[in-house]
């Protein structure tokens, strides 16, 4: 275990992998099939099953649970995965549960925030620098992409795609596709605007906001319906095109369907 500090009354199994520079606190516990990056702080009561992978710098906070079966009764004992990046921050009591099937993967990007009590159940998978609030439960098999921000005290269903760089307020209810750039709020949610600010902060440029602002139009004030709109989608800018694939394949691939405009 190279340099790691270890508080003695942790415990960890032999069949688990630390690489160098770990920290683990008092009364942590390490199982079979672990493995744990370098640099990663491993706080208070936390426990991690296996099979999980821990990338580098990470730090993991009191009492997180990572790893352990999926809340599934389709669940029959395969050997799945927890996977996860580096330089993530994992608050106090989060939970990553076990993909369901054999060879199937839970994934954590990097850089991403998952505050305090989220839950991230069985073949979900989180892009990198994602940021999810207190108190977010994510049902099975929801996939966020990139840079998306998810407020607090929500669910979000099963089979739910969150787009790139989208934003969902506090205490909605996301029972359909969000595509990426969009602004959605309430119960039940609806899209509100473009996420202005984020993309703004996230240094895309002048003409890409402004083709996405008349995509935006196209899709939520023109009046068209879906296939009339996308056939009048124009735009040759990369974060369009993206949004224009979202939409497709949220369509072609029988998903939960898109959240609606607001009125």
């Amino acid at each position: 275990m190279g340099t790691s500090l270890i508080h003695p009354t942790a415990v960890i199994s032999e069949d688990s992998e630390i690489a160098p520079n770990v920290k683990i606190g008092a009364y942590a516990v390490i199982g079979d099939k672990v493995k744990i990056g370098a640099q990663t702080t491993i706080g208070s009561h936390v426990v991690i099953e296996g099979p999980t992978e821990i990338g580098a710098n990470n730090r993991i906070f009191p009492g997180a649970v990572i790893g352990l079966e999926p809340q599934d009764l389709k669940y029959q004992g395969a050997e799945s995965w927890v996977r996860i990046g580096d330089d993530n921050l994992i608050r106090e009591y989060v939970t990553i549960n076990r993909a369901t099937d054999q060879g199937e993967i839970t994934q954590v990007g990097n850089r991403t925030l998952l505050m305090a009590c989220v839950h991230v159940a069985h073949n979900c998978v989180i892009g990198d620098e994602v940021v999810i609030a207190n108190n977010v439960a994510l049902a099975g098999h929801v996939h966020i992409e990139e840079k998306a921000t998810i407020g607090g005290v929500l669910g979000i269903h099963q089979f739910v795609h969150i787009g790139r760089l989208a934003m969902i307020g506090g205490m909605s209810r996301i029972d359909r596709d969000v595509p990426p750039f969009l602004l959605v709020a309430g119960n039940p949610a609806r899209v509100r605007s473009l996420n202005l600010i984020g993309l703004k902060r996230r240094g895309y440029s002048s003409e890409e906001i402004t083709e996405l602002k008349k995509a935006f139009r196209i899709l939520y004030r023109s009046g068209y319906g879906l296939e009339e709109a996308l056939e009048h989608l124009e735009g040759s800018s990369e974060p369009t095109q993206h949004l224009y694939n979202f939409i497709q394949k949220a369509r072609d691939n029988n998903r939960r369907g898109l959240t609606p405009k607001g009125g």
